[in-house]
């Protein structure tokens, strides 16, 4: 399977295709505004040549034209295939054959000068194909009184070889094809360096991710283009996410097998001392649920998914209402109303199982301890411009409430599956853990609104 193309192999060569195809319009652009501009050069000496034979002809009082002697240039008068040629054709020219005069350098050359014009029409044409090669030809009409009210109507015809335009043309060719392609070759190593400065960044995240890979550090630290800092910030809390999934793993771990030596050593001191068959009986069971219990609590906080870079936010009312239907089953002989004042932009940033043991523990502990009724409020914490929104969820209930002395307390202890207090260790204590993975908080304190406890769980805005 072929290899992609780097960012910067790709950029280049779009680069190098797109200047490829703008020299190429350049130089053709170029090429024929000088083609063009040569042209009208010829056109423009010939014309010259034309007023010059025009201005030393005149016409005689027999009404015949006489040429001149000497033409405007030296290559008109030599017998020899000088390149430049004149002839005049109409009336009656002195010296001229069947009304057609020529200079010695187009005497006896088979050349396109036998049109006749009208007075005062101008005809140019090139390159037209001839035995001397191809001519650029200037012809133009001319009428001249002649005496006694006579008219001479005659056509000057003068041409000139294009090889000397070709050579123009072909000089400057080259010339601009040299030019280009070194100012395409130059302009695309100032591009091949433009392109190494500007992914530079990408190259240093790059580098930095395989020293994280490989422990030489922590996490992504260097200063990134504004481009780059949010992905940067996202990967290293990614990065942070994993670890802190890591040890928390370690941390459950090393807590169950701290939590499983207590029981397993009172059934190996029961074994010891020789208890009766009845007692290690009620003993192996008491200490098997325990174990049991602690490794429920335990598996519950491995569950625990944490902090999400990339989780998608989910709603909370109907993950609420799906926990209530079916603690009110439960907690049928209580009647027990449980309200809700959930914000519609309220949304949990996580995992869809740890928003339902959040719920369902918390609710769980108000259904349990309220007398009829339970509230339950959730309100989005406002967040700066490219974070998530915090969130606050509250549960309040008309129980008893708990002593402020005892809440340090109660929370102190729901930390570790074996030091948890009957009616709200284990549930707290997975409400805690679930909340420290989210870096989150939980606050114990009086309801004002109905008299009992009020639970509440704070995450603050990322």
């Amino acid at each position: 399977m072929a290899r992609p193309l780097s960012l910067q192999a790709r950029s280049l060569a779009a680069a190098g295709l797109v200047l490829a195809a703008f020299l190429a319009l350049a130089f053709f652009a170029l090429d024929n505004a000088f083609y063009l501009a040569a042209e009208s050069g010829l056109r423009e000496r010939l014309q010259g040549y034309l007023y010059t034979y025009l201005a030393s002809s005149d016409p005689n009082r027999a009404g015949a034209l006489i040429p001149p002697d000497v033409g405007p240039d030296s290559r008109f008068d030599q017998p020899t295939a000088t390149g430049l040629y004149a002839g005049i054709v109409g009336g009656k020219v002195v010296g001229a054959k069947e009304k057609e005069w020529r200079s010695a350098s187009a005497a006896g050359r088979e050349l396109p000068f036998s049109d006749e014009l009208d007075p005062g029409e101008i005809r140019f044409r090139g390159p037209v194909a001839t035995s001397e090669g191809s001519l650029f030809v200037l012809s133009q009409g001319v009428v001249w009184n002649a005496g006694a009210k006579n008219e001479l109507h005659v056509t000057f015809h003068i041409a000139e070889d294009s090889r000397a335009l070709q050579r123009q043309v072909d000089v400057y060719r080259r010339t601009l094809a040299t030019w280009l392609g070194s100012l395409g070759v130059v302009l695309l190593l100032l591009l091949l360096g433009v392109l190494r400065w500007s992914l530079s960044p990408l190259r240093r995240v790059a580098g930095d991710l395989r020293r994280v890979e490989h422990g030489a550090q922590e996490q992504l630290d260097r200063d990134y283009p504004i481009e780059l800092s949010g992905l940067t910030a996202n990967i290293n809390n990614f990065i942070e996410a994993e670890r802190e999934r890591v040890k928390r793993y370690r941390n459950t771990l090393s807590d169950l097998a701290h939590s499983l030596k207590t029981p397993l050593a009172v059934m190996r001191s029961q074994l010891e001392t020789g208890a009766d068959g009845k007692d290690l009986r009620w003993t192996v069971l008491e200490q098997v649920g325990r174990m049991d219990e602690i490794v429920a609590y335990q598996l519950s906080r491995a569950a625990t998914s944490g902090h999400q870079t990339f989780a998608a936010p989910l709603p909370l009312e109907p993950y609420a209402e799906e926990v209530v239907r079916s603690l009110e089953k439960v907690y049928a002989s209580k009647s027990i109303l449980c309200e809700f004042d959930i914000d519609p932009g309220a949304r949990f940033h996580g995992d869809q199982g740890d928003l339902l043991e959040l719920l369902g523990n918390l609710l769980e502990n108000a259904f349990k301890w309220a007398r009829r009724r339970v509230l339950l409020t959730a309100q989005p914490q406002p967040a700066a411009a490219g974070k998530r929104a915090g969130l606050v969820v509250m549960v309040e209930d008309d129980g008893p409430g708990i002593p402020d002395d005892k809440i340090e307390h109660l929370l102190q202890r729901g930390v570790r599956g074996d030091e948890r207090v009957q009616g709200h260790g284990i549930g707290l204590a997975i409400v805690q853990d679930i909340l420290k993975a989210y870096r989150g908080e939980l606050v114990v304190d009086h309801s004002p609104n109905l008299g009992g406890a009020r639970f509440s769980m704070r995450l603050a805005a990322r």
